[in-house]
């Protein structure tokens, strides 16, 4: 989890999950997934949240975006009929769906993808919780988004993690959401990081982080922050 990116900023590098990892006796993402089915999916879940967080760009094969269980075959087509099985093939789809439109649409996620200074680790080292958390910077005027991933099925509350910045964080990304299938936990859509150091950053919060998920933290301006807190006026 933590050797690439030793490595990740002296080439131009894409994340591939590729043809070769699902051929061959090779089974599908889902399929290598630990747990039961629920966790299997909770696991795949996260671990694409980790990926799009991560530097480089992105690859993925054909059906693994909506958790094709039989291996690839170009004897057959797709299994698509599983998209109308129950949520959790469908609730797979559309948080790819929803990954790529953040990181389009989040400058931090990707313009600095090739230079040591878009990335900064923050929790790197608590394996007796399994939990993982980054940062991704982009140009000066870019809001920083931070990414905090759990990757045990036990809930936890209260986990303070460092931010580079003190002020709203609103959850733009929540991997165990109803729509993708998950529990629904979460921080109701966003904490307020105080002026209180951790992890070598200047701020922190207090976070729930659901079972075998992945969060994305946006951190809102301050005038964006006033506008959200002032009341509406009538005409």
């Amino acid at each position: 989890m933590t050797f690439g990116i030793t490595y990740a900023f002296s080439e131009n590098f894409v994340l591939p999950l590729s043809h070769d990892e699902v051929v061959h006796g090779k089974g599908t993402i889902l399929s290598r997934m630990p747990g039961d089915d629920w966790q299997q999916f909770a696991n795949m879940r996260a671990c694409y949240g980790m990926m799009w967080a991560y530097s480089g760009k992105k690859l993925l094969f054909m059906g693994q975006e909506f958790a094709q269980r039989r291996e690839w075959s170009e004897e057959r087509s797709l299994d698509w009929h599983l998209v109308g099985m129950g949520p959790y093939h469908r609730g797979m789809q559309l948080l790819v769906r929803d990954l790529n439109l953040i990181y389009r649409d989040t400058p931090a996620l990707h313009v600095r993808d090739c230079e040591p200074e878009g990335f900064r680790w923050i929790v790197v080292d608590d394996s007796a919780q399994s939990v993982f958390a980054w940062a991704r910077f982009g140009e000066d005027d870019d809001a920083p988004v931070v990414m905090v991933a759990n990757l045990t099925p036990v809930p936890r509350h209260d986990y303070r993690v460092g931010l580079p910045r003190a002020g709203r964080w609103r959850e733009i990304l929540n991997t165990d959401a109803d729509l993708y299938g998950g529990s629904g936990m979460g921080n109701l859509g966003g904490v307020d990081a105080t002026e209180e150091p951790a992890h070598g950053l200047p701020a922190s919060a207090r976070l729930t982080l659901p079972p075998l998920a992945t969060l994305y933290f946006k951190w809102e301006p301050e005038t964006r922050a006033a506008e959200r807190d002032e009341p509406e006026q009538s005409n």
